[in-house]
């Protein structure tokens, strides 16, 4: 999501007449888009900002520009205090406060400014930043903004407000001015994505706009991510099985595999009913990747809990695992009512078991593969090998002098690993 949202912004600036700058320090303006999902990344932040105050200081006319959930949509006020040298502070996705700032301190009169605010916040063609035009194969397209169901440990409904879709004539009109920039595959953004229109009765599920996405004239691939097992459909599983341009890869974050911990977590299903999804999906679509999430060291979870997620995982052998960490975010509802009362040296010890099982997992996955000729679509080169993804989404890498870039090639596996594979055009 951030990085659709910094897309936006560059896109907004370069539509006001300014130009991409390889080197930060050297920039007139300064966007920092920031997220606060864990302690770790909200820290970053804050240091990579802290190193910017020498910039501001020699150069008093920068002007830096500060966005994303570290502000929120509450507004700023305990920010300016502590980071008094930042010009502008923007809420997630919202553009508008930095356009706003330049515009009103470059122009001359209203006419003159209202000219350049209907033209810098997307009255107009979208267009990519100038760096990525023709070189960017992959792009993300926001379908839906905020959150409404609150899971305990969650930070997002907070800074990111209310769940709200977006009408899904600026989402196609948005698909096609990408793809017509040299964009093969689009992936459909949400919180909660197969939410997708459940706030606005008008407009379209999720399975039917991504029906219409795929009508349309060279869009190779379509994903969308990421879903809640709450609001899985049958419908969207057919969408996934039918619809050529939809790729069979699922996200599907389980958090975890013991019923009270679900509960604690505030995640609305049982360890039984995610097992039942993942077998309905697999049987629906055979070679179906899917990828989930999980937090370890949630308040109160005991051993005989965390073991019952990694019995369940274990079970399950899904594609991808991307694993956290419990930390509590202020002002959520874990964090105000439950203690932090599992360990950090634990934490790290549940963290590494799912992390070796899960490379077990991968590694016989891929393995699978060795030997088959599947799809690639080439994103760009890295060294002397050719970075792609198959449908299912596992990276592989081929060697090749020819310019690979944006094709869908076949390519047979000559090895694989647990992260990577490694092909041969064939």
């Amino acid at each position: 999501m951030n990085e659709a949202d910094s897309d936006r912004v560059a896109s907004a600036l370069e539509h006001l007449g300014y130009t991409y700058s390889p080197v930060i320090e050297e920039a007139d303006v300064i966007v920092l888009n920031t997220c606060v999902v864990r302690q770790s990344a909200e820290e970053k932040a804050i240091g990579r900002l802290t190193t910017l105050l020498p910039v501001k200081r020699s150069r008093p006319d920068v002007v830096i520009n500060m966005m994303g959930c570290l502000v929120g949509i509450k507004g700023s006020n305990p920010l300016q205090k502590r980071f008094p040298y930042v010009d502008v502070f923007s809420a997630p996705s919202d553009p508008r406060p930095l356009i706003e700032y330049l515009i009103q301190r470059d122009t001359h009169n209203e006419e003159e400014a209202e000219t350049a605010r209907r033209f810098a916040l997307m009255d107009g063609e979208l267009t990519l930043p100038q760096p990525q035009v023709g070189k960017q194969v992959s792009a993300y397209i926001p379908i839906q903004y905020g959150c409404s169901h609150a899971c305990a440990y969650c930070i997002i409904p907070y800074r990111r407000g209310i769940e709200k879709s977006r009408p899904p004539e600026d989402i196609l009109h948005e698909a096609r001015a990408l793809v017509a920039q040299g964009v093969k595959e689009i992936t459909l953004l949400g919180q909660i994505v197969d939410r997708y229109g459940k706030d606005e009765p008008s407009f379209p599920s999720l399975a039917q706009l991504l029906a219409q996405m795929s009508e349309i004239e060279g869009l190779e691939r379509l994903r969308f991510l990421t879903s809640h097992p709450n609001w899985w459909t049958d419908e969207l599983l057919e969408a996934v099985a039918t619809l050529p341009k939809v790729m069979p890869h699922i996200e599907l974050p389980n958090q975890a595999g013991d019923d009270q911990v679900l509960t604690n977590m505030r995640r609305g299903y049982s360890a039984e009913k995610y097992r039942q999804i993942i077998q309905h999906i697999r049987e629906r679509i055979p070679g179906v990747s899917i990828a989930t999430d999980i937090i370890v060291g949630f308040p109160g979870e005991t051993e005989e809990q965390f073991m019952n997620t990694y019995q369940q995982l274990a079970e399950l052998r899904l594609d991808m695992v991307h694993l956290a960490r419990y930390s509590p975010r202020k002002g959520t509802l874990s964090e105000r009512t439950m203690p932090d009362d599992v360990s950090d040296e634990e934490k790290w010890r549940r963290f590494r078991m799912v992390e070796k099982l899960e490379e077990e997992v991968m590694r016989e996955i891929h393995a699978r593969y060795l030997g088959q000729t599947v799809p690639i679509l080439f994103e760009e080169k890295q060294k002397k090998r050719w970075k792609g993804r198959t449908p299912t989404n596992k990276l592989v890498f081929v060697e090749s002098d020819a310019d690979l870039h944006g094709q869908i090639l076949p390519v047979k596996v000559t090895w694989t690993g647990p992260w990577s594979m490694l092909g041969e055009l064939a």
